[in-house]
């Protein structure tokens, strides 16, 4: 059994990878956690690596740590192992874990040096592009393109 209050325990935990390499976490406090309540989050991005706690909270206006920013944030082939715990003078907190891919959280920018060459005769348009970069696909066969197509 959790240890600590019920409902006291985060909710709505997400995780975004976004600009290749930053992380952001965030989350809501506990529907029955006490005023006083903070939070503190660690990950683990694999067995390997040492637990961490976030360097860089994004705090509420009432101080309450509500999320994390991560920096340098390296997408591997394990599961990453998120930890958010609570602390308050009034009553024990329970905590919240979560193991997730990180690759299915990225958020991947657009492709590059994207070029669009139009004839007046019937070859239309050719429209080139390089694959969007990112810190864990190595083969530009994996990505899928959709190109929406408006006249103005």
């Amino acid at each position: 059994c959790f240890a600590g209050m019920n409902g006291s325990a985060i909710e709505n935990f997400s995780c975004v990878i976004y600009n290749i390499f930053l992380m952001n976490c965030t989350w809501q406090a506990g529907r029955d956690a006490p005023a006083d309540t903070q939070y503190f989050l660690y990950w683990q991005n694999s067995r390997d690596e040492e637990e961490m706690e976030c360097e860089l909270y994004i705090k509420d206006e009432n101080f309450r740590n509500m999320g994390c920013i991560f920096q340098n944030v390296s997408i591997g082939t394990e599961k990453a192992y998120f930890l958010v715990n609570g602390s308050s003078k009034d009553s024990l907190i329970q905590f919240y874990d979560e193991y997730i891919d990180l690759y299915k959280i990225e958020i991947l920018i657009a492709p590059l040096n994207i070029t669009a060459h139009c004839t007046r005769d019937s070859a239309g348009c050719i429209i080139t592009w390089h694959p969007p970069l990112t810190s864990h696909v190595e083969k530009p066969k994996c990505f899928q393109y959709e190109i929406s197509i408006q006249n103005k």
